[in-house]
């Protein structure tokens, strides 16, 4: 699990892996372009792969030494890719197999936070659209609820449901998408981000969205009418609990390199957290990358910090 210096790094082929499979494939794409290019700038040998069920004779073909993972959702942030680079005897960044597959299903990950007494939004999880429907009238919590695939991220698929017709709808879409069908209690507050690189709090970011919540199209469609806040504008002793809990979050997966974790801060001050990304977005914008640029971390030193800490973790 040794990692390499920068100078054996730049005698390395470095293979940058993006696009994917998953219903994040543009997302993927655009973290991977800006990863590659920033790379490139400090004198990297970069070659862009876009996976596909050929990404094994793809490895090979190009010769690549290191793999810097610039993929999000199935496939590639669920320890899919992870495993395969682990059986070619590969390098790469972020987290290993067990962490990444634990973070990518909300409802195993959950259970992690709450066995690590980290406050998460109390949940149900439901195997099929049948007992989820069924289920309308008798969540513990009631409305109003968020109903999510467990193995999305990007958003995709999140519905706030203030009806019961809404609900209904939304358990007939997201029973459609992968994993089983998660509805959470809704907790109304802050939206604000933690950023964690090799184990330290980098900090934390407050998203104000023009939409009720933080779903896709604020995220990648707001057309810049999300803001972004950072320092967050918390009191000291808010701002320590919410890296706290990023870090924590962190730490019980398992994870390695960098992550980015979701938190609810209410009114009242009580932080809760929603889910940790294994491979957060990597373009120049992303949340992660403007965490680390608030600490002095530009963009191209991010992505090397990173490639520096790949490694087989098996």
């Amino acid at each position: 699990m040794s990692t390499l210096s920068k100078d054996e790094l730049k005698r390395k082929r470095v293979g940058v892996l993006l696009g994917g499979l998953s219903s994040e494939r543009d997302v993927s794409l655009r973290s991977g372009a800006a990863v590659s290019k920033a790379l490139r700038g400090l004198g990297y040998d970069v070659v862009e792969i876009d996976v596909g069920r050929d990404l094994a004779a793809r490895l090979a073909a190009e010769k690549v030494d290191v793999a810097f993972i610039a993929l999000h959702g199935r496939y590639g942030e669920d320890g899919c890719v992870q495993g395969l680079l682990e059986c070619l005897d590969i390098p790469y960044t972020g987290s290993g197999v067990l962490a990444s597959s634990l973070g990518m299903d909300k409802v195993f990950a959950k259970q992690i936070f709450i066995a690590h007494g980290i406050p998460t939004p109390p949940y149900r999880a439901f195997a099929s659209k049948e007992e989820a429907l069924a289920a309308v009238d008798a969540l513990p919590f009631g409305l109003p609820a968020v109903v999510k695939p467990s193995r999305e991220g990007s958003s995709v698929g999140v519905h706030l449901c203030k009806t019961r017709e809404a609900y209904l709808a939304a358990v007939e879409d997201v029973a459609g998408r992968a994993g089983t069908i998660l509805v959470e209690q809704y907790i109304k507050g802050r939206e604000v981000q933690g950023g964690v690189l090799d184990n330290e709090a980098l900090g934390v970011i407050e998203v104000v969205a023009a939409r009720e919540f933080y779903d896709y199209q604020a995220k990648y469609q707001s057309g810049g009418t999300t803001q972004y806040l950072f320092p967050a504008p918390l009191p000291p002793e808010q701002y320590a609990r919410v890296n706290e809990v990023c870090l924590g979050a962190h730490k019980a997966l398992g994870c390695s390199g960098g992550s980015r974790s979701d938190v609810i801060l209410t009114p009242a001050g009580d932080v809760y957290l929603l889910e940790t990304n294994t491979l957060p977005g990597m373009t120049e914008s992303s949340l992660l990358p403007k965490i680390a640029a608030g600490q002095g971390l530009d963009f191209p030193a991010l992505c090397e910090r990173l490639l520096q800490g790949a490694t087989v973790k098996a």
